[in-house]
C-alpha cells in the first residue's frame, strides 16, 4: 500500500469513528427524502454521464438502466439516441417520477422495484448500464446481478458500469466489517437494503463480471480520480468478430 492509500485509509477510519452511531437508512427511503437536491448533488459527475453516453454502441435500439434514479445518465443518452427504447428500474418512486417528467415523450418503461427481484428477460437488450448504484452490495449479490445482466443482453451486447471502487483490499474489508457492525447494532435483517457504501476493489469487481459470464471486461479509465472507473463488459465476442468480418 502506498503512502496516499495509507492516508486515505486513515481518513476513512477517522470518519467511520465519527459516524459510528449514525443509524442506517433503508435504501428506498434514503433516496425518497433526498430527491429534491439529488441532481444538484450529482452534478459533479457531469463528465462521466457524457462519457457513458458516448460509449453506447451506434446500433443500440434497446437499453436497460438499473438504479436509474432521475435518469442523469439517460439525459445524455437520449441526446444521442432520441428514439432508443429504455427500461429503467429503481426502488425510489419519487426518483422515477422526476425521470418521467423530464422524458415524458421518450420510449421509456419504468419499473419501481428491486432490480435483484425483477426479471430482466433473456436476450432483450443491446446494452445495459448502471451508474453509482452497485457499491452497496455483497459480492455474492453482485455476481447474481451481473449474471442477470449477461443473460438479458443479446449476443455482442455490452454492460457499461460507472461506480465506486475500493482503493485497497483493506478498505473493502473495513467497510464491509463496519456495515455488518451497524446492521447488528441497529438490528437490521440481512435481506433489507440499506444505504452504506461497500465498494469492491477493481480486481474483485472485474473478476465477478468474468465469473458471471462476460467474455471481455475492459477498464476504460478514470476522469479526475482513481476511485470511479468506467468499465465495459461484453457478451459473446465471437458475434462481434463475425460482424467485423462480414
Amino acid at each position: 500500500m502506498d503512502e496516499k492509500d495509507m492516508e486515505f485509509l486513515d481518513d476513512l477510519k477517522a470518519w467511520l469513528e465519527e459516524t459510528k452511531d449514525i443509524k442506517l437508512e433503508a435504501m428506498d427511503k434514503f433516496f425518497e427524502v433526498r430527491v429534491d437536491g439529488y441532481e444538484e448533488h450529482m452534478s459533479s459527475w457531469k463528465e462521466y454521464y457524457e462519457w457513458m453516453a458516448q460509449l453506447i454502441p451506434e446500433d443500440a435500439k434497446e437499453l436497460l438502466d438499473i438504479g436509474c434514479g432521475t435518469g442523469l445518465e439517460l439525459d445524455n443518452i437520449f441526446k444521442r439516441f432520441p428514439d432508443i427504447k429504455v427500461t429503467g428500474i429503481d426502488l425510489a418512486k419519487s426518483m422515477l417520477h422526476e425521470l418521467k417528467k423530464k422524458h415524458k415523450d421518450r420510449n421509456l418503461s419504468l419499473i419501481c422495484e428491486d432490480y435483484f427481484a425483477v426479471p430482466f428477460g433473456k436476450e432483450c437488450f443491446d446494452v445495459a448500464v448502471s451508474f453509482e448504484t452497485l457499491h452497496h452490495f455483497q459480492p455474492e449479490k453482485k455476481v447474481l446481478i451481473f449474471q442477470k445482466l449477461y443473460d438479458s443482453l443479446r449476443d455482442g451486447g455490452c454492460y457499461i458500469e460507472c461506480d465506486y471502487i475500493a482503493r485497497t483490499q483493506e478498505q473493502e474489508e473495513l467497510l464491509f466489517a463496519e456495515c455488518q457492525r451497524k446492521r447488528k447494532q441497529d438490528n437490521i435483517p440481512e435481506n433489507m437494503f440499506i444505504h452504506f457504501d461497500t465498494p469492491l476493489t477493481l480486481e474483485h469487481e472485474i473478476n465477478l463480471m468474468k465469473q458471471a459470464g462476460f467474455e471481455k471486461v475492459e477498464l476504460l479509465g478514470y476522469k479526475g480520480d482513481n476511485n470511479t472507473p468506467m468499465i465495459v463488459a461484453t457478451k459473446n465476442l465471437e458475434t462481434i468478430k463475425e460482424q467485423a468480418i462480414s
